[in-house]
């Protein structure tokens, strides 16, 4: 009886850990804040707004804006439906974001809100040949999985993972734009060196990495 009751006290002292907002469980899953959907800038204002830049202060968002930007990249919007803000060519929803900071790679999942922890190690480096983006405070890495197209020929996959990249990174712009951060999307990349550095699958492919942070102050 008494290694029932222990069996059954470490199971909730378990899930406890694992929804605590902020704080790696032992799965290394850390559960995001619900994300805020009912502020932000006009929509015509933040495209009046958006841009891109190459410059980043070290200064790392908050808990709440990590949550609001991924939930606006590819966030679940349709519960019931499990669809997404980004649209997805016949609704594969292939493309996953891939979270790049200072403390390591992390995976979203976005029917969860979630982020898994993939490596501890600093790779931002290895997510483009620009010197900014070693110390930008996160780098958002699109990664297409083409076994979720298994349906389409090669040629129509790349096509569509390029599409819904780009859908993402343009959800996340806009979020930028409304938020006062600063945000550039960017194709050159050492994909090979990336991908074995995120110990991706050969069906993985790198699409698209986009730097999000502060503007520098001004001197």
């Amino acid at each position: 009886m008494k290694k029932i009751i222990f069996s059954f006290l470490t199971t909730i002292l378990f899930m406890s850990i694992s929804i605590i907002p902020g704080k790696l469980s032992a799965q290394e899953v850390t559960q995001l804040l619900p994300p805020q959907t009912d502020g932000g800038m006009p929509l015509m204002k933040a495209l009046k707004n958006r841009k891109t830049s190459r410059e980043f202060a070290g200064k790392d968002l908050s808990a709440q804006q990590l949550s609001n930007l991924l939930w606006a990249a590819c966030g679940i919007n349709r519960a019931d439906e499990k669809k997404r803000t980004a649209p997805s060519a016949m609704n594969y929803q292939e493309v996953d974001v891939y979270v790049t900071t200072a403390k390591g790679l992390f995976l979203y999942n976005y029917e969860k809100n979630t982020l898994t922890e993939i490596l501890k190690e600093d790779i931002r480096a290895k997510t483009g040949n620009q010197d900014f983006v070693k110390t930008a405070p996160l780098t958002l890495v699109y990664v297409a999985d083409y076994d979720k197209m298994a349906k389409s020929d090669e040629k129509t996959k790349d096509n569509y993972a390029w599409a819904d990249a780009a859908f993402i990174s343009e959800n996340v712009y806009l979020y930028c734009a409304s938020e006062g951060l600063v945000t550039g999307v960017r194709a050159w990349i050492d994909k090979d060196v990336l991908a074995k550095a995120m110990k991706l699958k050969p069906a993985q492919h790198i699409i698209l990495a986009q730097c999000v942070g502060f503007a520098p102050e001004k001197k």
